[in-house]
């Protein structure tokens, strides 16, 4: 009997306890999948993906205003407008991923889209017939087909995208078992080294195919992308037997919708001081809600508790109806995303002011002087090198210096909490700014003092420009990596790609704002007929006012940010998930 129960003890070890399953849909074995020997496959999907994606979306404003014809408010506005829909589409891909196909089965789709609209970017780009034509003085003239099959590629690409971000970054998580100390410890790493394979694929992005784009070729410089992108699919897919993979436990929507019904119908019920009274599926069952584990009740938000009283008319023929009685878990589910919601929304200012990076900076980078050396000039977006270094240098530092010293100051296990670490680079923020309207203030300076009005490359050496780069980069790493961290361990078991879908709809947000704000800021400055802040002529503008507005904002999002997170009440969930 003993040998019975000991070998019953090694068999349930063998296998994870937080409910993964391999790809044959079998209880994932714990030596045989996940950890960090499934990892590199996922990382290097991330970093050809993001190589694509930068290598087409960096210097986009460039190409817009290039062959596209079209002037400094129009690339400006295009790009965010961009960058937002490839923001807002992962909510389609997370609602997918969580609800019926799980995030495998999602990321691959969405993979294959991402290919097909990365290659007509190419064709598009290099095809006679397709690209547009310049004339003598480099001035293009697209016809409407050609712009209608560029916007097709570039729109299949965002729907591409949709799919891939808000899982892989949960799905390199989902490889390490919760329920292990061990396991779940190596999770925060592997945060730093994703938003580390992201910026590899920006690095090579933001030199060679910006170079190539500048002095070689469109065409290749699409090209090449378009063969990153298909690398990607090949990297994941080779991972496929050493993955673990959630159960997508259905419809996130309907469950949320389910308690709201549930609680206003028994809008007048009393809920019982003893909530072990609420309902819930026993200790030995699993939770209602697939490939999830059961949450602890909280005592915030109460009315929704109200859903989960039992009362004499909730069952019919023996059998719960879902929309009249929740168990404590799903209520919990739209509670934890309730309270999220405050903190996505300090994302919004954020991203803003990050978004100006691929656009305002590049342009005001444009006005100055572009040479390294007597002969070779560096294309302005090529100065977010200078951002992807600090990340990179900034993930080292932080993993090796900052977390050992903050542990013995602050005494947390990660050095700082995962909102201390957001609110951090949210400070940083503020001071990019700054440093870039000081820049721009000082720019400005000589080309009144020297009367450069009409003159294109200011001669102030474009790399005055790199603190602002590197001050952003350093904000992210507290920011970016720290959201990623905490939407991951914050969300409910089975809505973690709706999560992560929701914090990248702030950055979407954040772009949207952009452009509202480029847009009134051009519509009040111009109104007596002057030039306004941002003129195709930024020598006749007041660029620097823009960023001053955007340092005011990003420091009262801080204050808002400080107030809210002093106050976030962090999930708790069942350690031991039971099949």
């Amino acid at each position: 009997m003993a040998a019975y129960m000991a070998l019953a003890e090694v068999e349930e070890d063998k296998y994870t306890e937080d409910g993964t399953t391999d790809y044959r849909n079998n209880p994932a074995i714990r030596n045989r999948t996940g950890t960090w020997k499934a990892c590199p496959y996922i990382l290097g999907t991330e970093c050809c993906e993001r190589l694509a994606y930068y290598g087409i979306n960096m210097n986009l404003v460039n190409y817009l205003k290039f062959q596209f014809n079209l002037g400094n408010v129009a690339a400006v506005t295009t790009v965010t407008n961009l960058y937002g829909t490839c923001s807002v589409t992962p909510l389609l891909g997370a609602f997918l991923a969580d609800s019926y196909l799980g995030r495998y089965w999602t990321i691959a789709a969405s993979s294959i889209v991402y290919v097909f609209g990365m290659a007509i970017l190419a064709l598009s780009a290099s095809v006679h017939g397709l690209k547009p034509l310049c004339d003598d003085k480099h001035v293009c003239h697209p016809t409407s087909m050609q712009i209608a099959v560029f916007y097709v590629g570039l729109y299949l690409m965002a729907l591409g995208t949709g799919g891939i971000k808000p899982c892989v970054s949960s799905y390199g998580a989902d490889q390490f078992d919760n329920s292990d100390e061990s396991e779940n410890k190596s999770k925060s790493s592997f945060f730093n080294w994703f938003y580390l394979s992201v910026n590899i694929g920006a690095l090579v992005s933001s030199t060679v195919l910006i170079w190539i784009q500048t002095n070689v070729s469109w065409s290749w410089g699409f090209g090449i992308p378009a063969a990153a992108m298909a690398v990607a699919v090949v990297s994941f897919f080779s991972g496929t037997r050493l993955y673990r993979n959630v159960r997508p436990g259905g419809s996130p929507f309907t469950r949320i919708f389910q308690v709201i019904v549930a609680s206003v119908r028994k809008s007048r019920v009393e809920v019982p001081k003893n909530k072990s009274l609420l309902y819930e599926t026993t200790a030995e069952e699993e939770s209602v809600i697939k490939g999830s584990r059961k949450l602890d009740h909280t005592n915030k938000l109460s009315f929704f508790d109200k859903a989960a009283v039992v009362t004499q008319s909730d069952k019919i023929d023996d059998s719960v109806s879902p929309w009249r009685l929740c168990t404590v878990t799903q209520i919990e589910e739209l509670k934890c995303i309730i309270g999220l919601l405050p903190i996505l929304a300090s994302g919004i200012i954020f991203y803003a002011a990050y978004s100006q990076m691929s656009t305002l900076f590049v342009l005001q980078g444009n006005t100055m002087d572009l040479h390294m050396g007597t002969s070779f000039e560096i294309p302005s977006a090529s100065l977010s090198l200078f951002n992807i270094v600090s990340v990179i240098s900034c993930v080292v530092v932080y993993d090796r210096v900052i977390i050992p010293s903050a542990k013995r100051i602050t005494g947390h296990k990660n050095g700082f909490s995962q909102l201390q670490r957001i609110g951090i680079g949210l400070a940083l923020l503020i001071f990019a700014m700054l440093c870039a309207g000081t820049l721009e203030l000082m720019r400005l300076k000589m080309v009144k003092k020297h009367n450069y009005y009409e003159l294109q490359h200011v001669p102030m050496s474009v790399f005055w420009q790199v603190p602002q780069y590197f001050i952003i980069g350093c904000a992210e790493v507290f920011t970016c990596i720290g959201q990623l961290e905490f939407f991951y361990e914050q969300a409910p078991d089975a809505m973690r790609s709706l999560c992560s879908a929701l914090s990248l709809t702030t950055s979407a947000l954040g772009n949207y704002l952009s452009t509202l704000l480029v847009s009134i800021v051009t519509d009040v400055s111009t109104r007596n007929g002057g030039a306004g802040w941002i003129p195709d002529n930024l020598n006749y503008g007041h660029l620097d006012y823009f960023f001053w507005m955007l340092a005011l904002l990003s420091a009262v999002n801080f204050g808002v940010f400080f107030l809210v997170a002093k106050h976030y009440p962090y999930k708790k969930v069942e350690p031991v998930f039971h099949y």
